[in-house]
């Protein structure tokens, strides 16, 4: 399953869950897919931004972030 955001021709935006990116395709160029708001199944895909997982803390030898701790052991 994959997350889109969505807009519709008046500017809406919202959210729809596809089985894959082609099943998305398919359904916005269908015009199956309308605007919870407002209705219109003029919609195309929004402009998002990938899920990108953070990183695990590294961990310092007094067991504190990096940006809190100060340990002269980091310096070295």
């Amino acid at each position: 399953m994959i997350r889109y955001r969505l807009r519709c021709a008046e500017g809406h935006a919202f959210d729809e869950w596809f089985q894959n990116a082609a099943a998305c395709d398919d359904r916005l160029k269908e015009a199956a897919v309308a605007c919870p708001e407002c209705g219109s199944t003029s919609v195309a895909k929004g402009i998002m931004a990938p899920n990108v997982a953070k990183p695990a803390s590294v961990a310092t030898p007094c067991g504190q972030p990096v940006c809190a701790c100060g340990c002269p052991a980091l310096d070295a």
